[in-house]
């Protein structure tokens, strides 16, 4: 079993390192990590040729073989595929993000957009995030609330999910996403399979241009956050914020028939003739 850890924060995170040496029993690990912060790049790969990206070996206390990508945590996994760090992985296990990724979130997460990328080649993926006791704004957590950081419950949670994972691997490459609140194993109150929310526990509510001094024209972006929300057990936010372990399922992006807009057809209709497919 070899097992690629990667993440969206960068190669020297603590949960990166934490979530590494927490897969060790299961197999090879490699690390493949961006060598700077990614967070929100989503499934983005970059623009290769302005990026120009590199690899670097780097030392990694308990993990053999660790490397630094100049690029976002999808190119991480991309190269992965086409054979840069050895041979073809089983699994990709992405985290531990500081921030749950839940909601409209998960459109952006570099941390969720690693394991979209790995199940695009036909490799399952995990992606690990955990919850940052005050911080729920838009799946980030700042350096200033990571001291009380419980590490280690996330990775006895991504233990579990794996080892489940390994014991009944599915025949189609999936992504689960697990969003871990930031307490205790023992104070976790259970686990939740749950729907994506459609918004966050504390979202961006507006944005202001603020003049840059001595830039004519140019201008810094101001953003303001809402009031924190409760979002409905159910979904992966809610659970989380009740204090349980959120497993989705993340599907694929697929065409929704009901959503056809008449308007649209007909003017595809005019242009180019009437449509092919079975339904419009």
């Amino acid at each position: 079993m070899r097992i690629l850890v990667t993440n969206d924060d960068g190669i020297d995170s603590i949960g990166l390192h934490v979530l590494a040496r927490a897969m060790r029993p299961y197999g090879e690990v490699v690390i493949a990590a961006p060598d700077q912060e990614y967070s929100g790049a989503g499934a983005a790969i970059g623009a290769l040729h302005i990026i120009q990206p590199e690899v670097q070996r780097r030392h990694i206390e308990g993990i053999d073989t660790a490397w630094a990508v100049t690029g976002p945590p999808a190119l991480c996994v991309f190269f992965a595929r086409l054979g840069v760090y050895g041979p073809q992985f089983d699994l990709v296990v992405s985290g531990i993000n500081p921030g749950a990724n839940v909601g409209r979130a998960v459109y952006h997460s570099g941390t969720v957009g690693a394991a979209i990328t790995a199940r695009n080649g036909g490799i399952s993926g995990i992606a690990i995030s955990q919850a940052v006791t005050g911080f729920g704004v838009e799946g980030q957590g700042w350096d200033d609330a990571l001291k009380g950081q419980m590490w280690d419950s996330a990775a006895t949670v991504a233990q579990s999910v794996v080892e489940g994972w390994i014991a009944d691997r599915p025949k189609e490459a999936v992504v689960i996403n697990v969003n871990i609140p930031n307490c205790a194993v023992s104070d976790i109150k259970g686990w939740r399979r749950t729907d994506i929310g459609h918004v966050v526990t504390r979202a961006m509510a507006g944005a202001e241009l603020e003049p840059k001094e001595g830039h004519d024209g140019a201008f810094y972006v101001r953003m303001t956050y809402g009031d924190t929300i409760q979002m409905p057990g159910e979904t992966d936010g809610g659970a989380v914020e009740n204090g349980e372990v959120a497993i989705t399922y993340i599907g694929r992006f697929n065409d929704v028939p009901s959503q056809g807009s008449a308007a649209v057809n007909n003017a595809l209709t005019s242009l180019v003739g009437e449509s092919n497919t079975l339904h419009s």
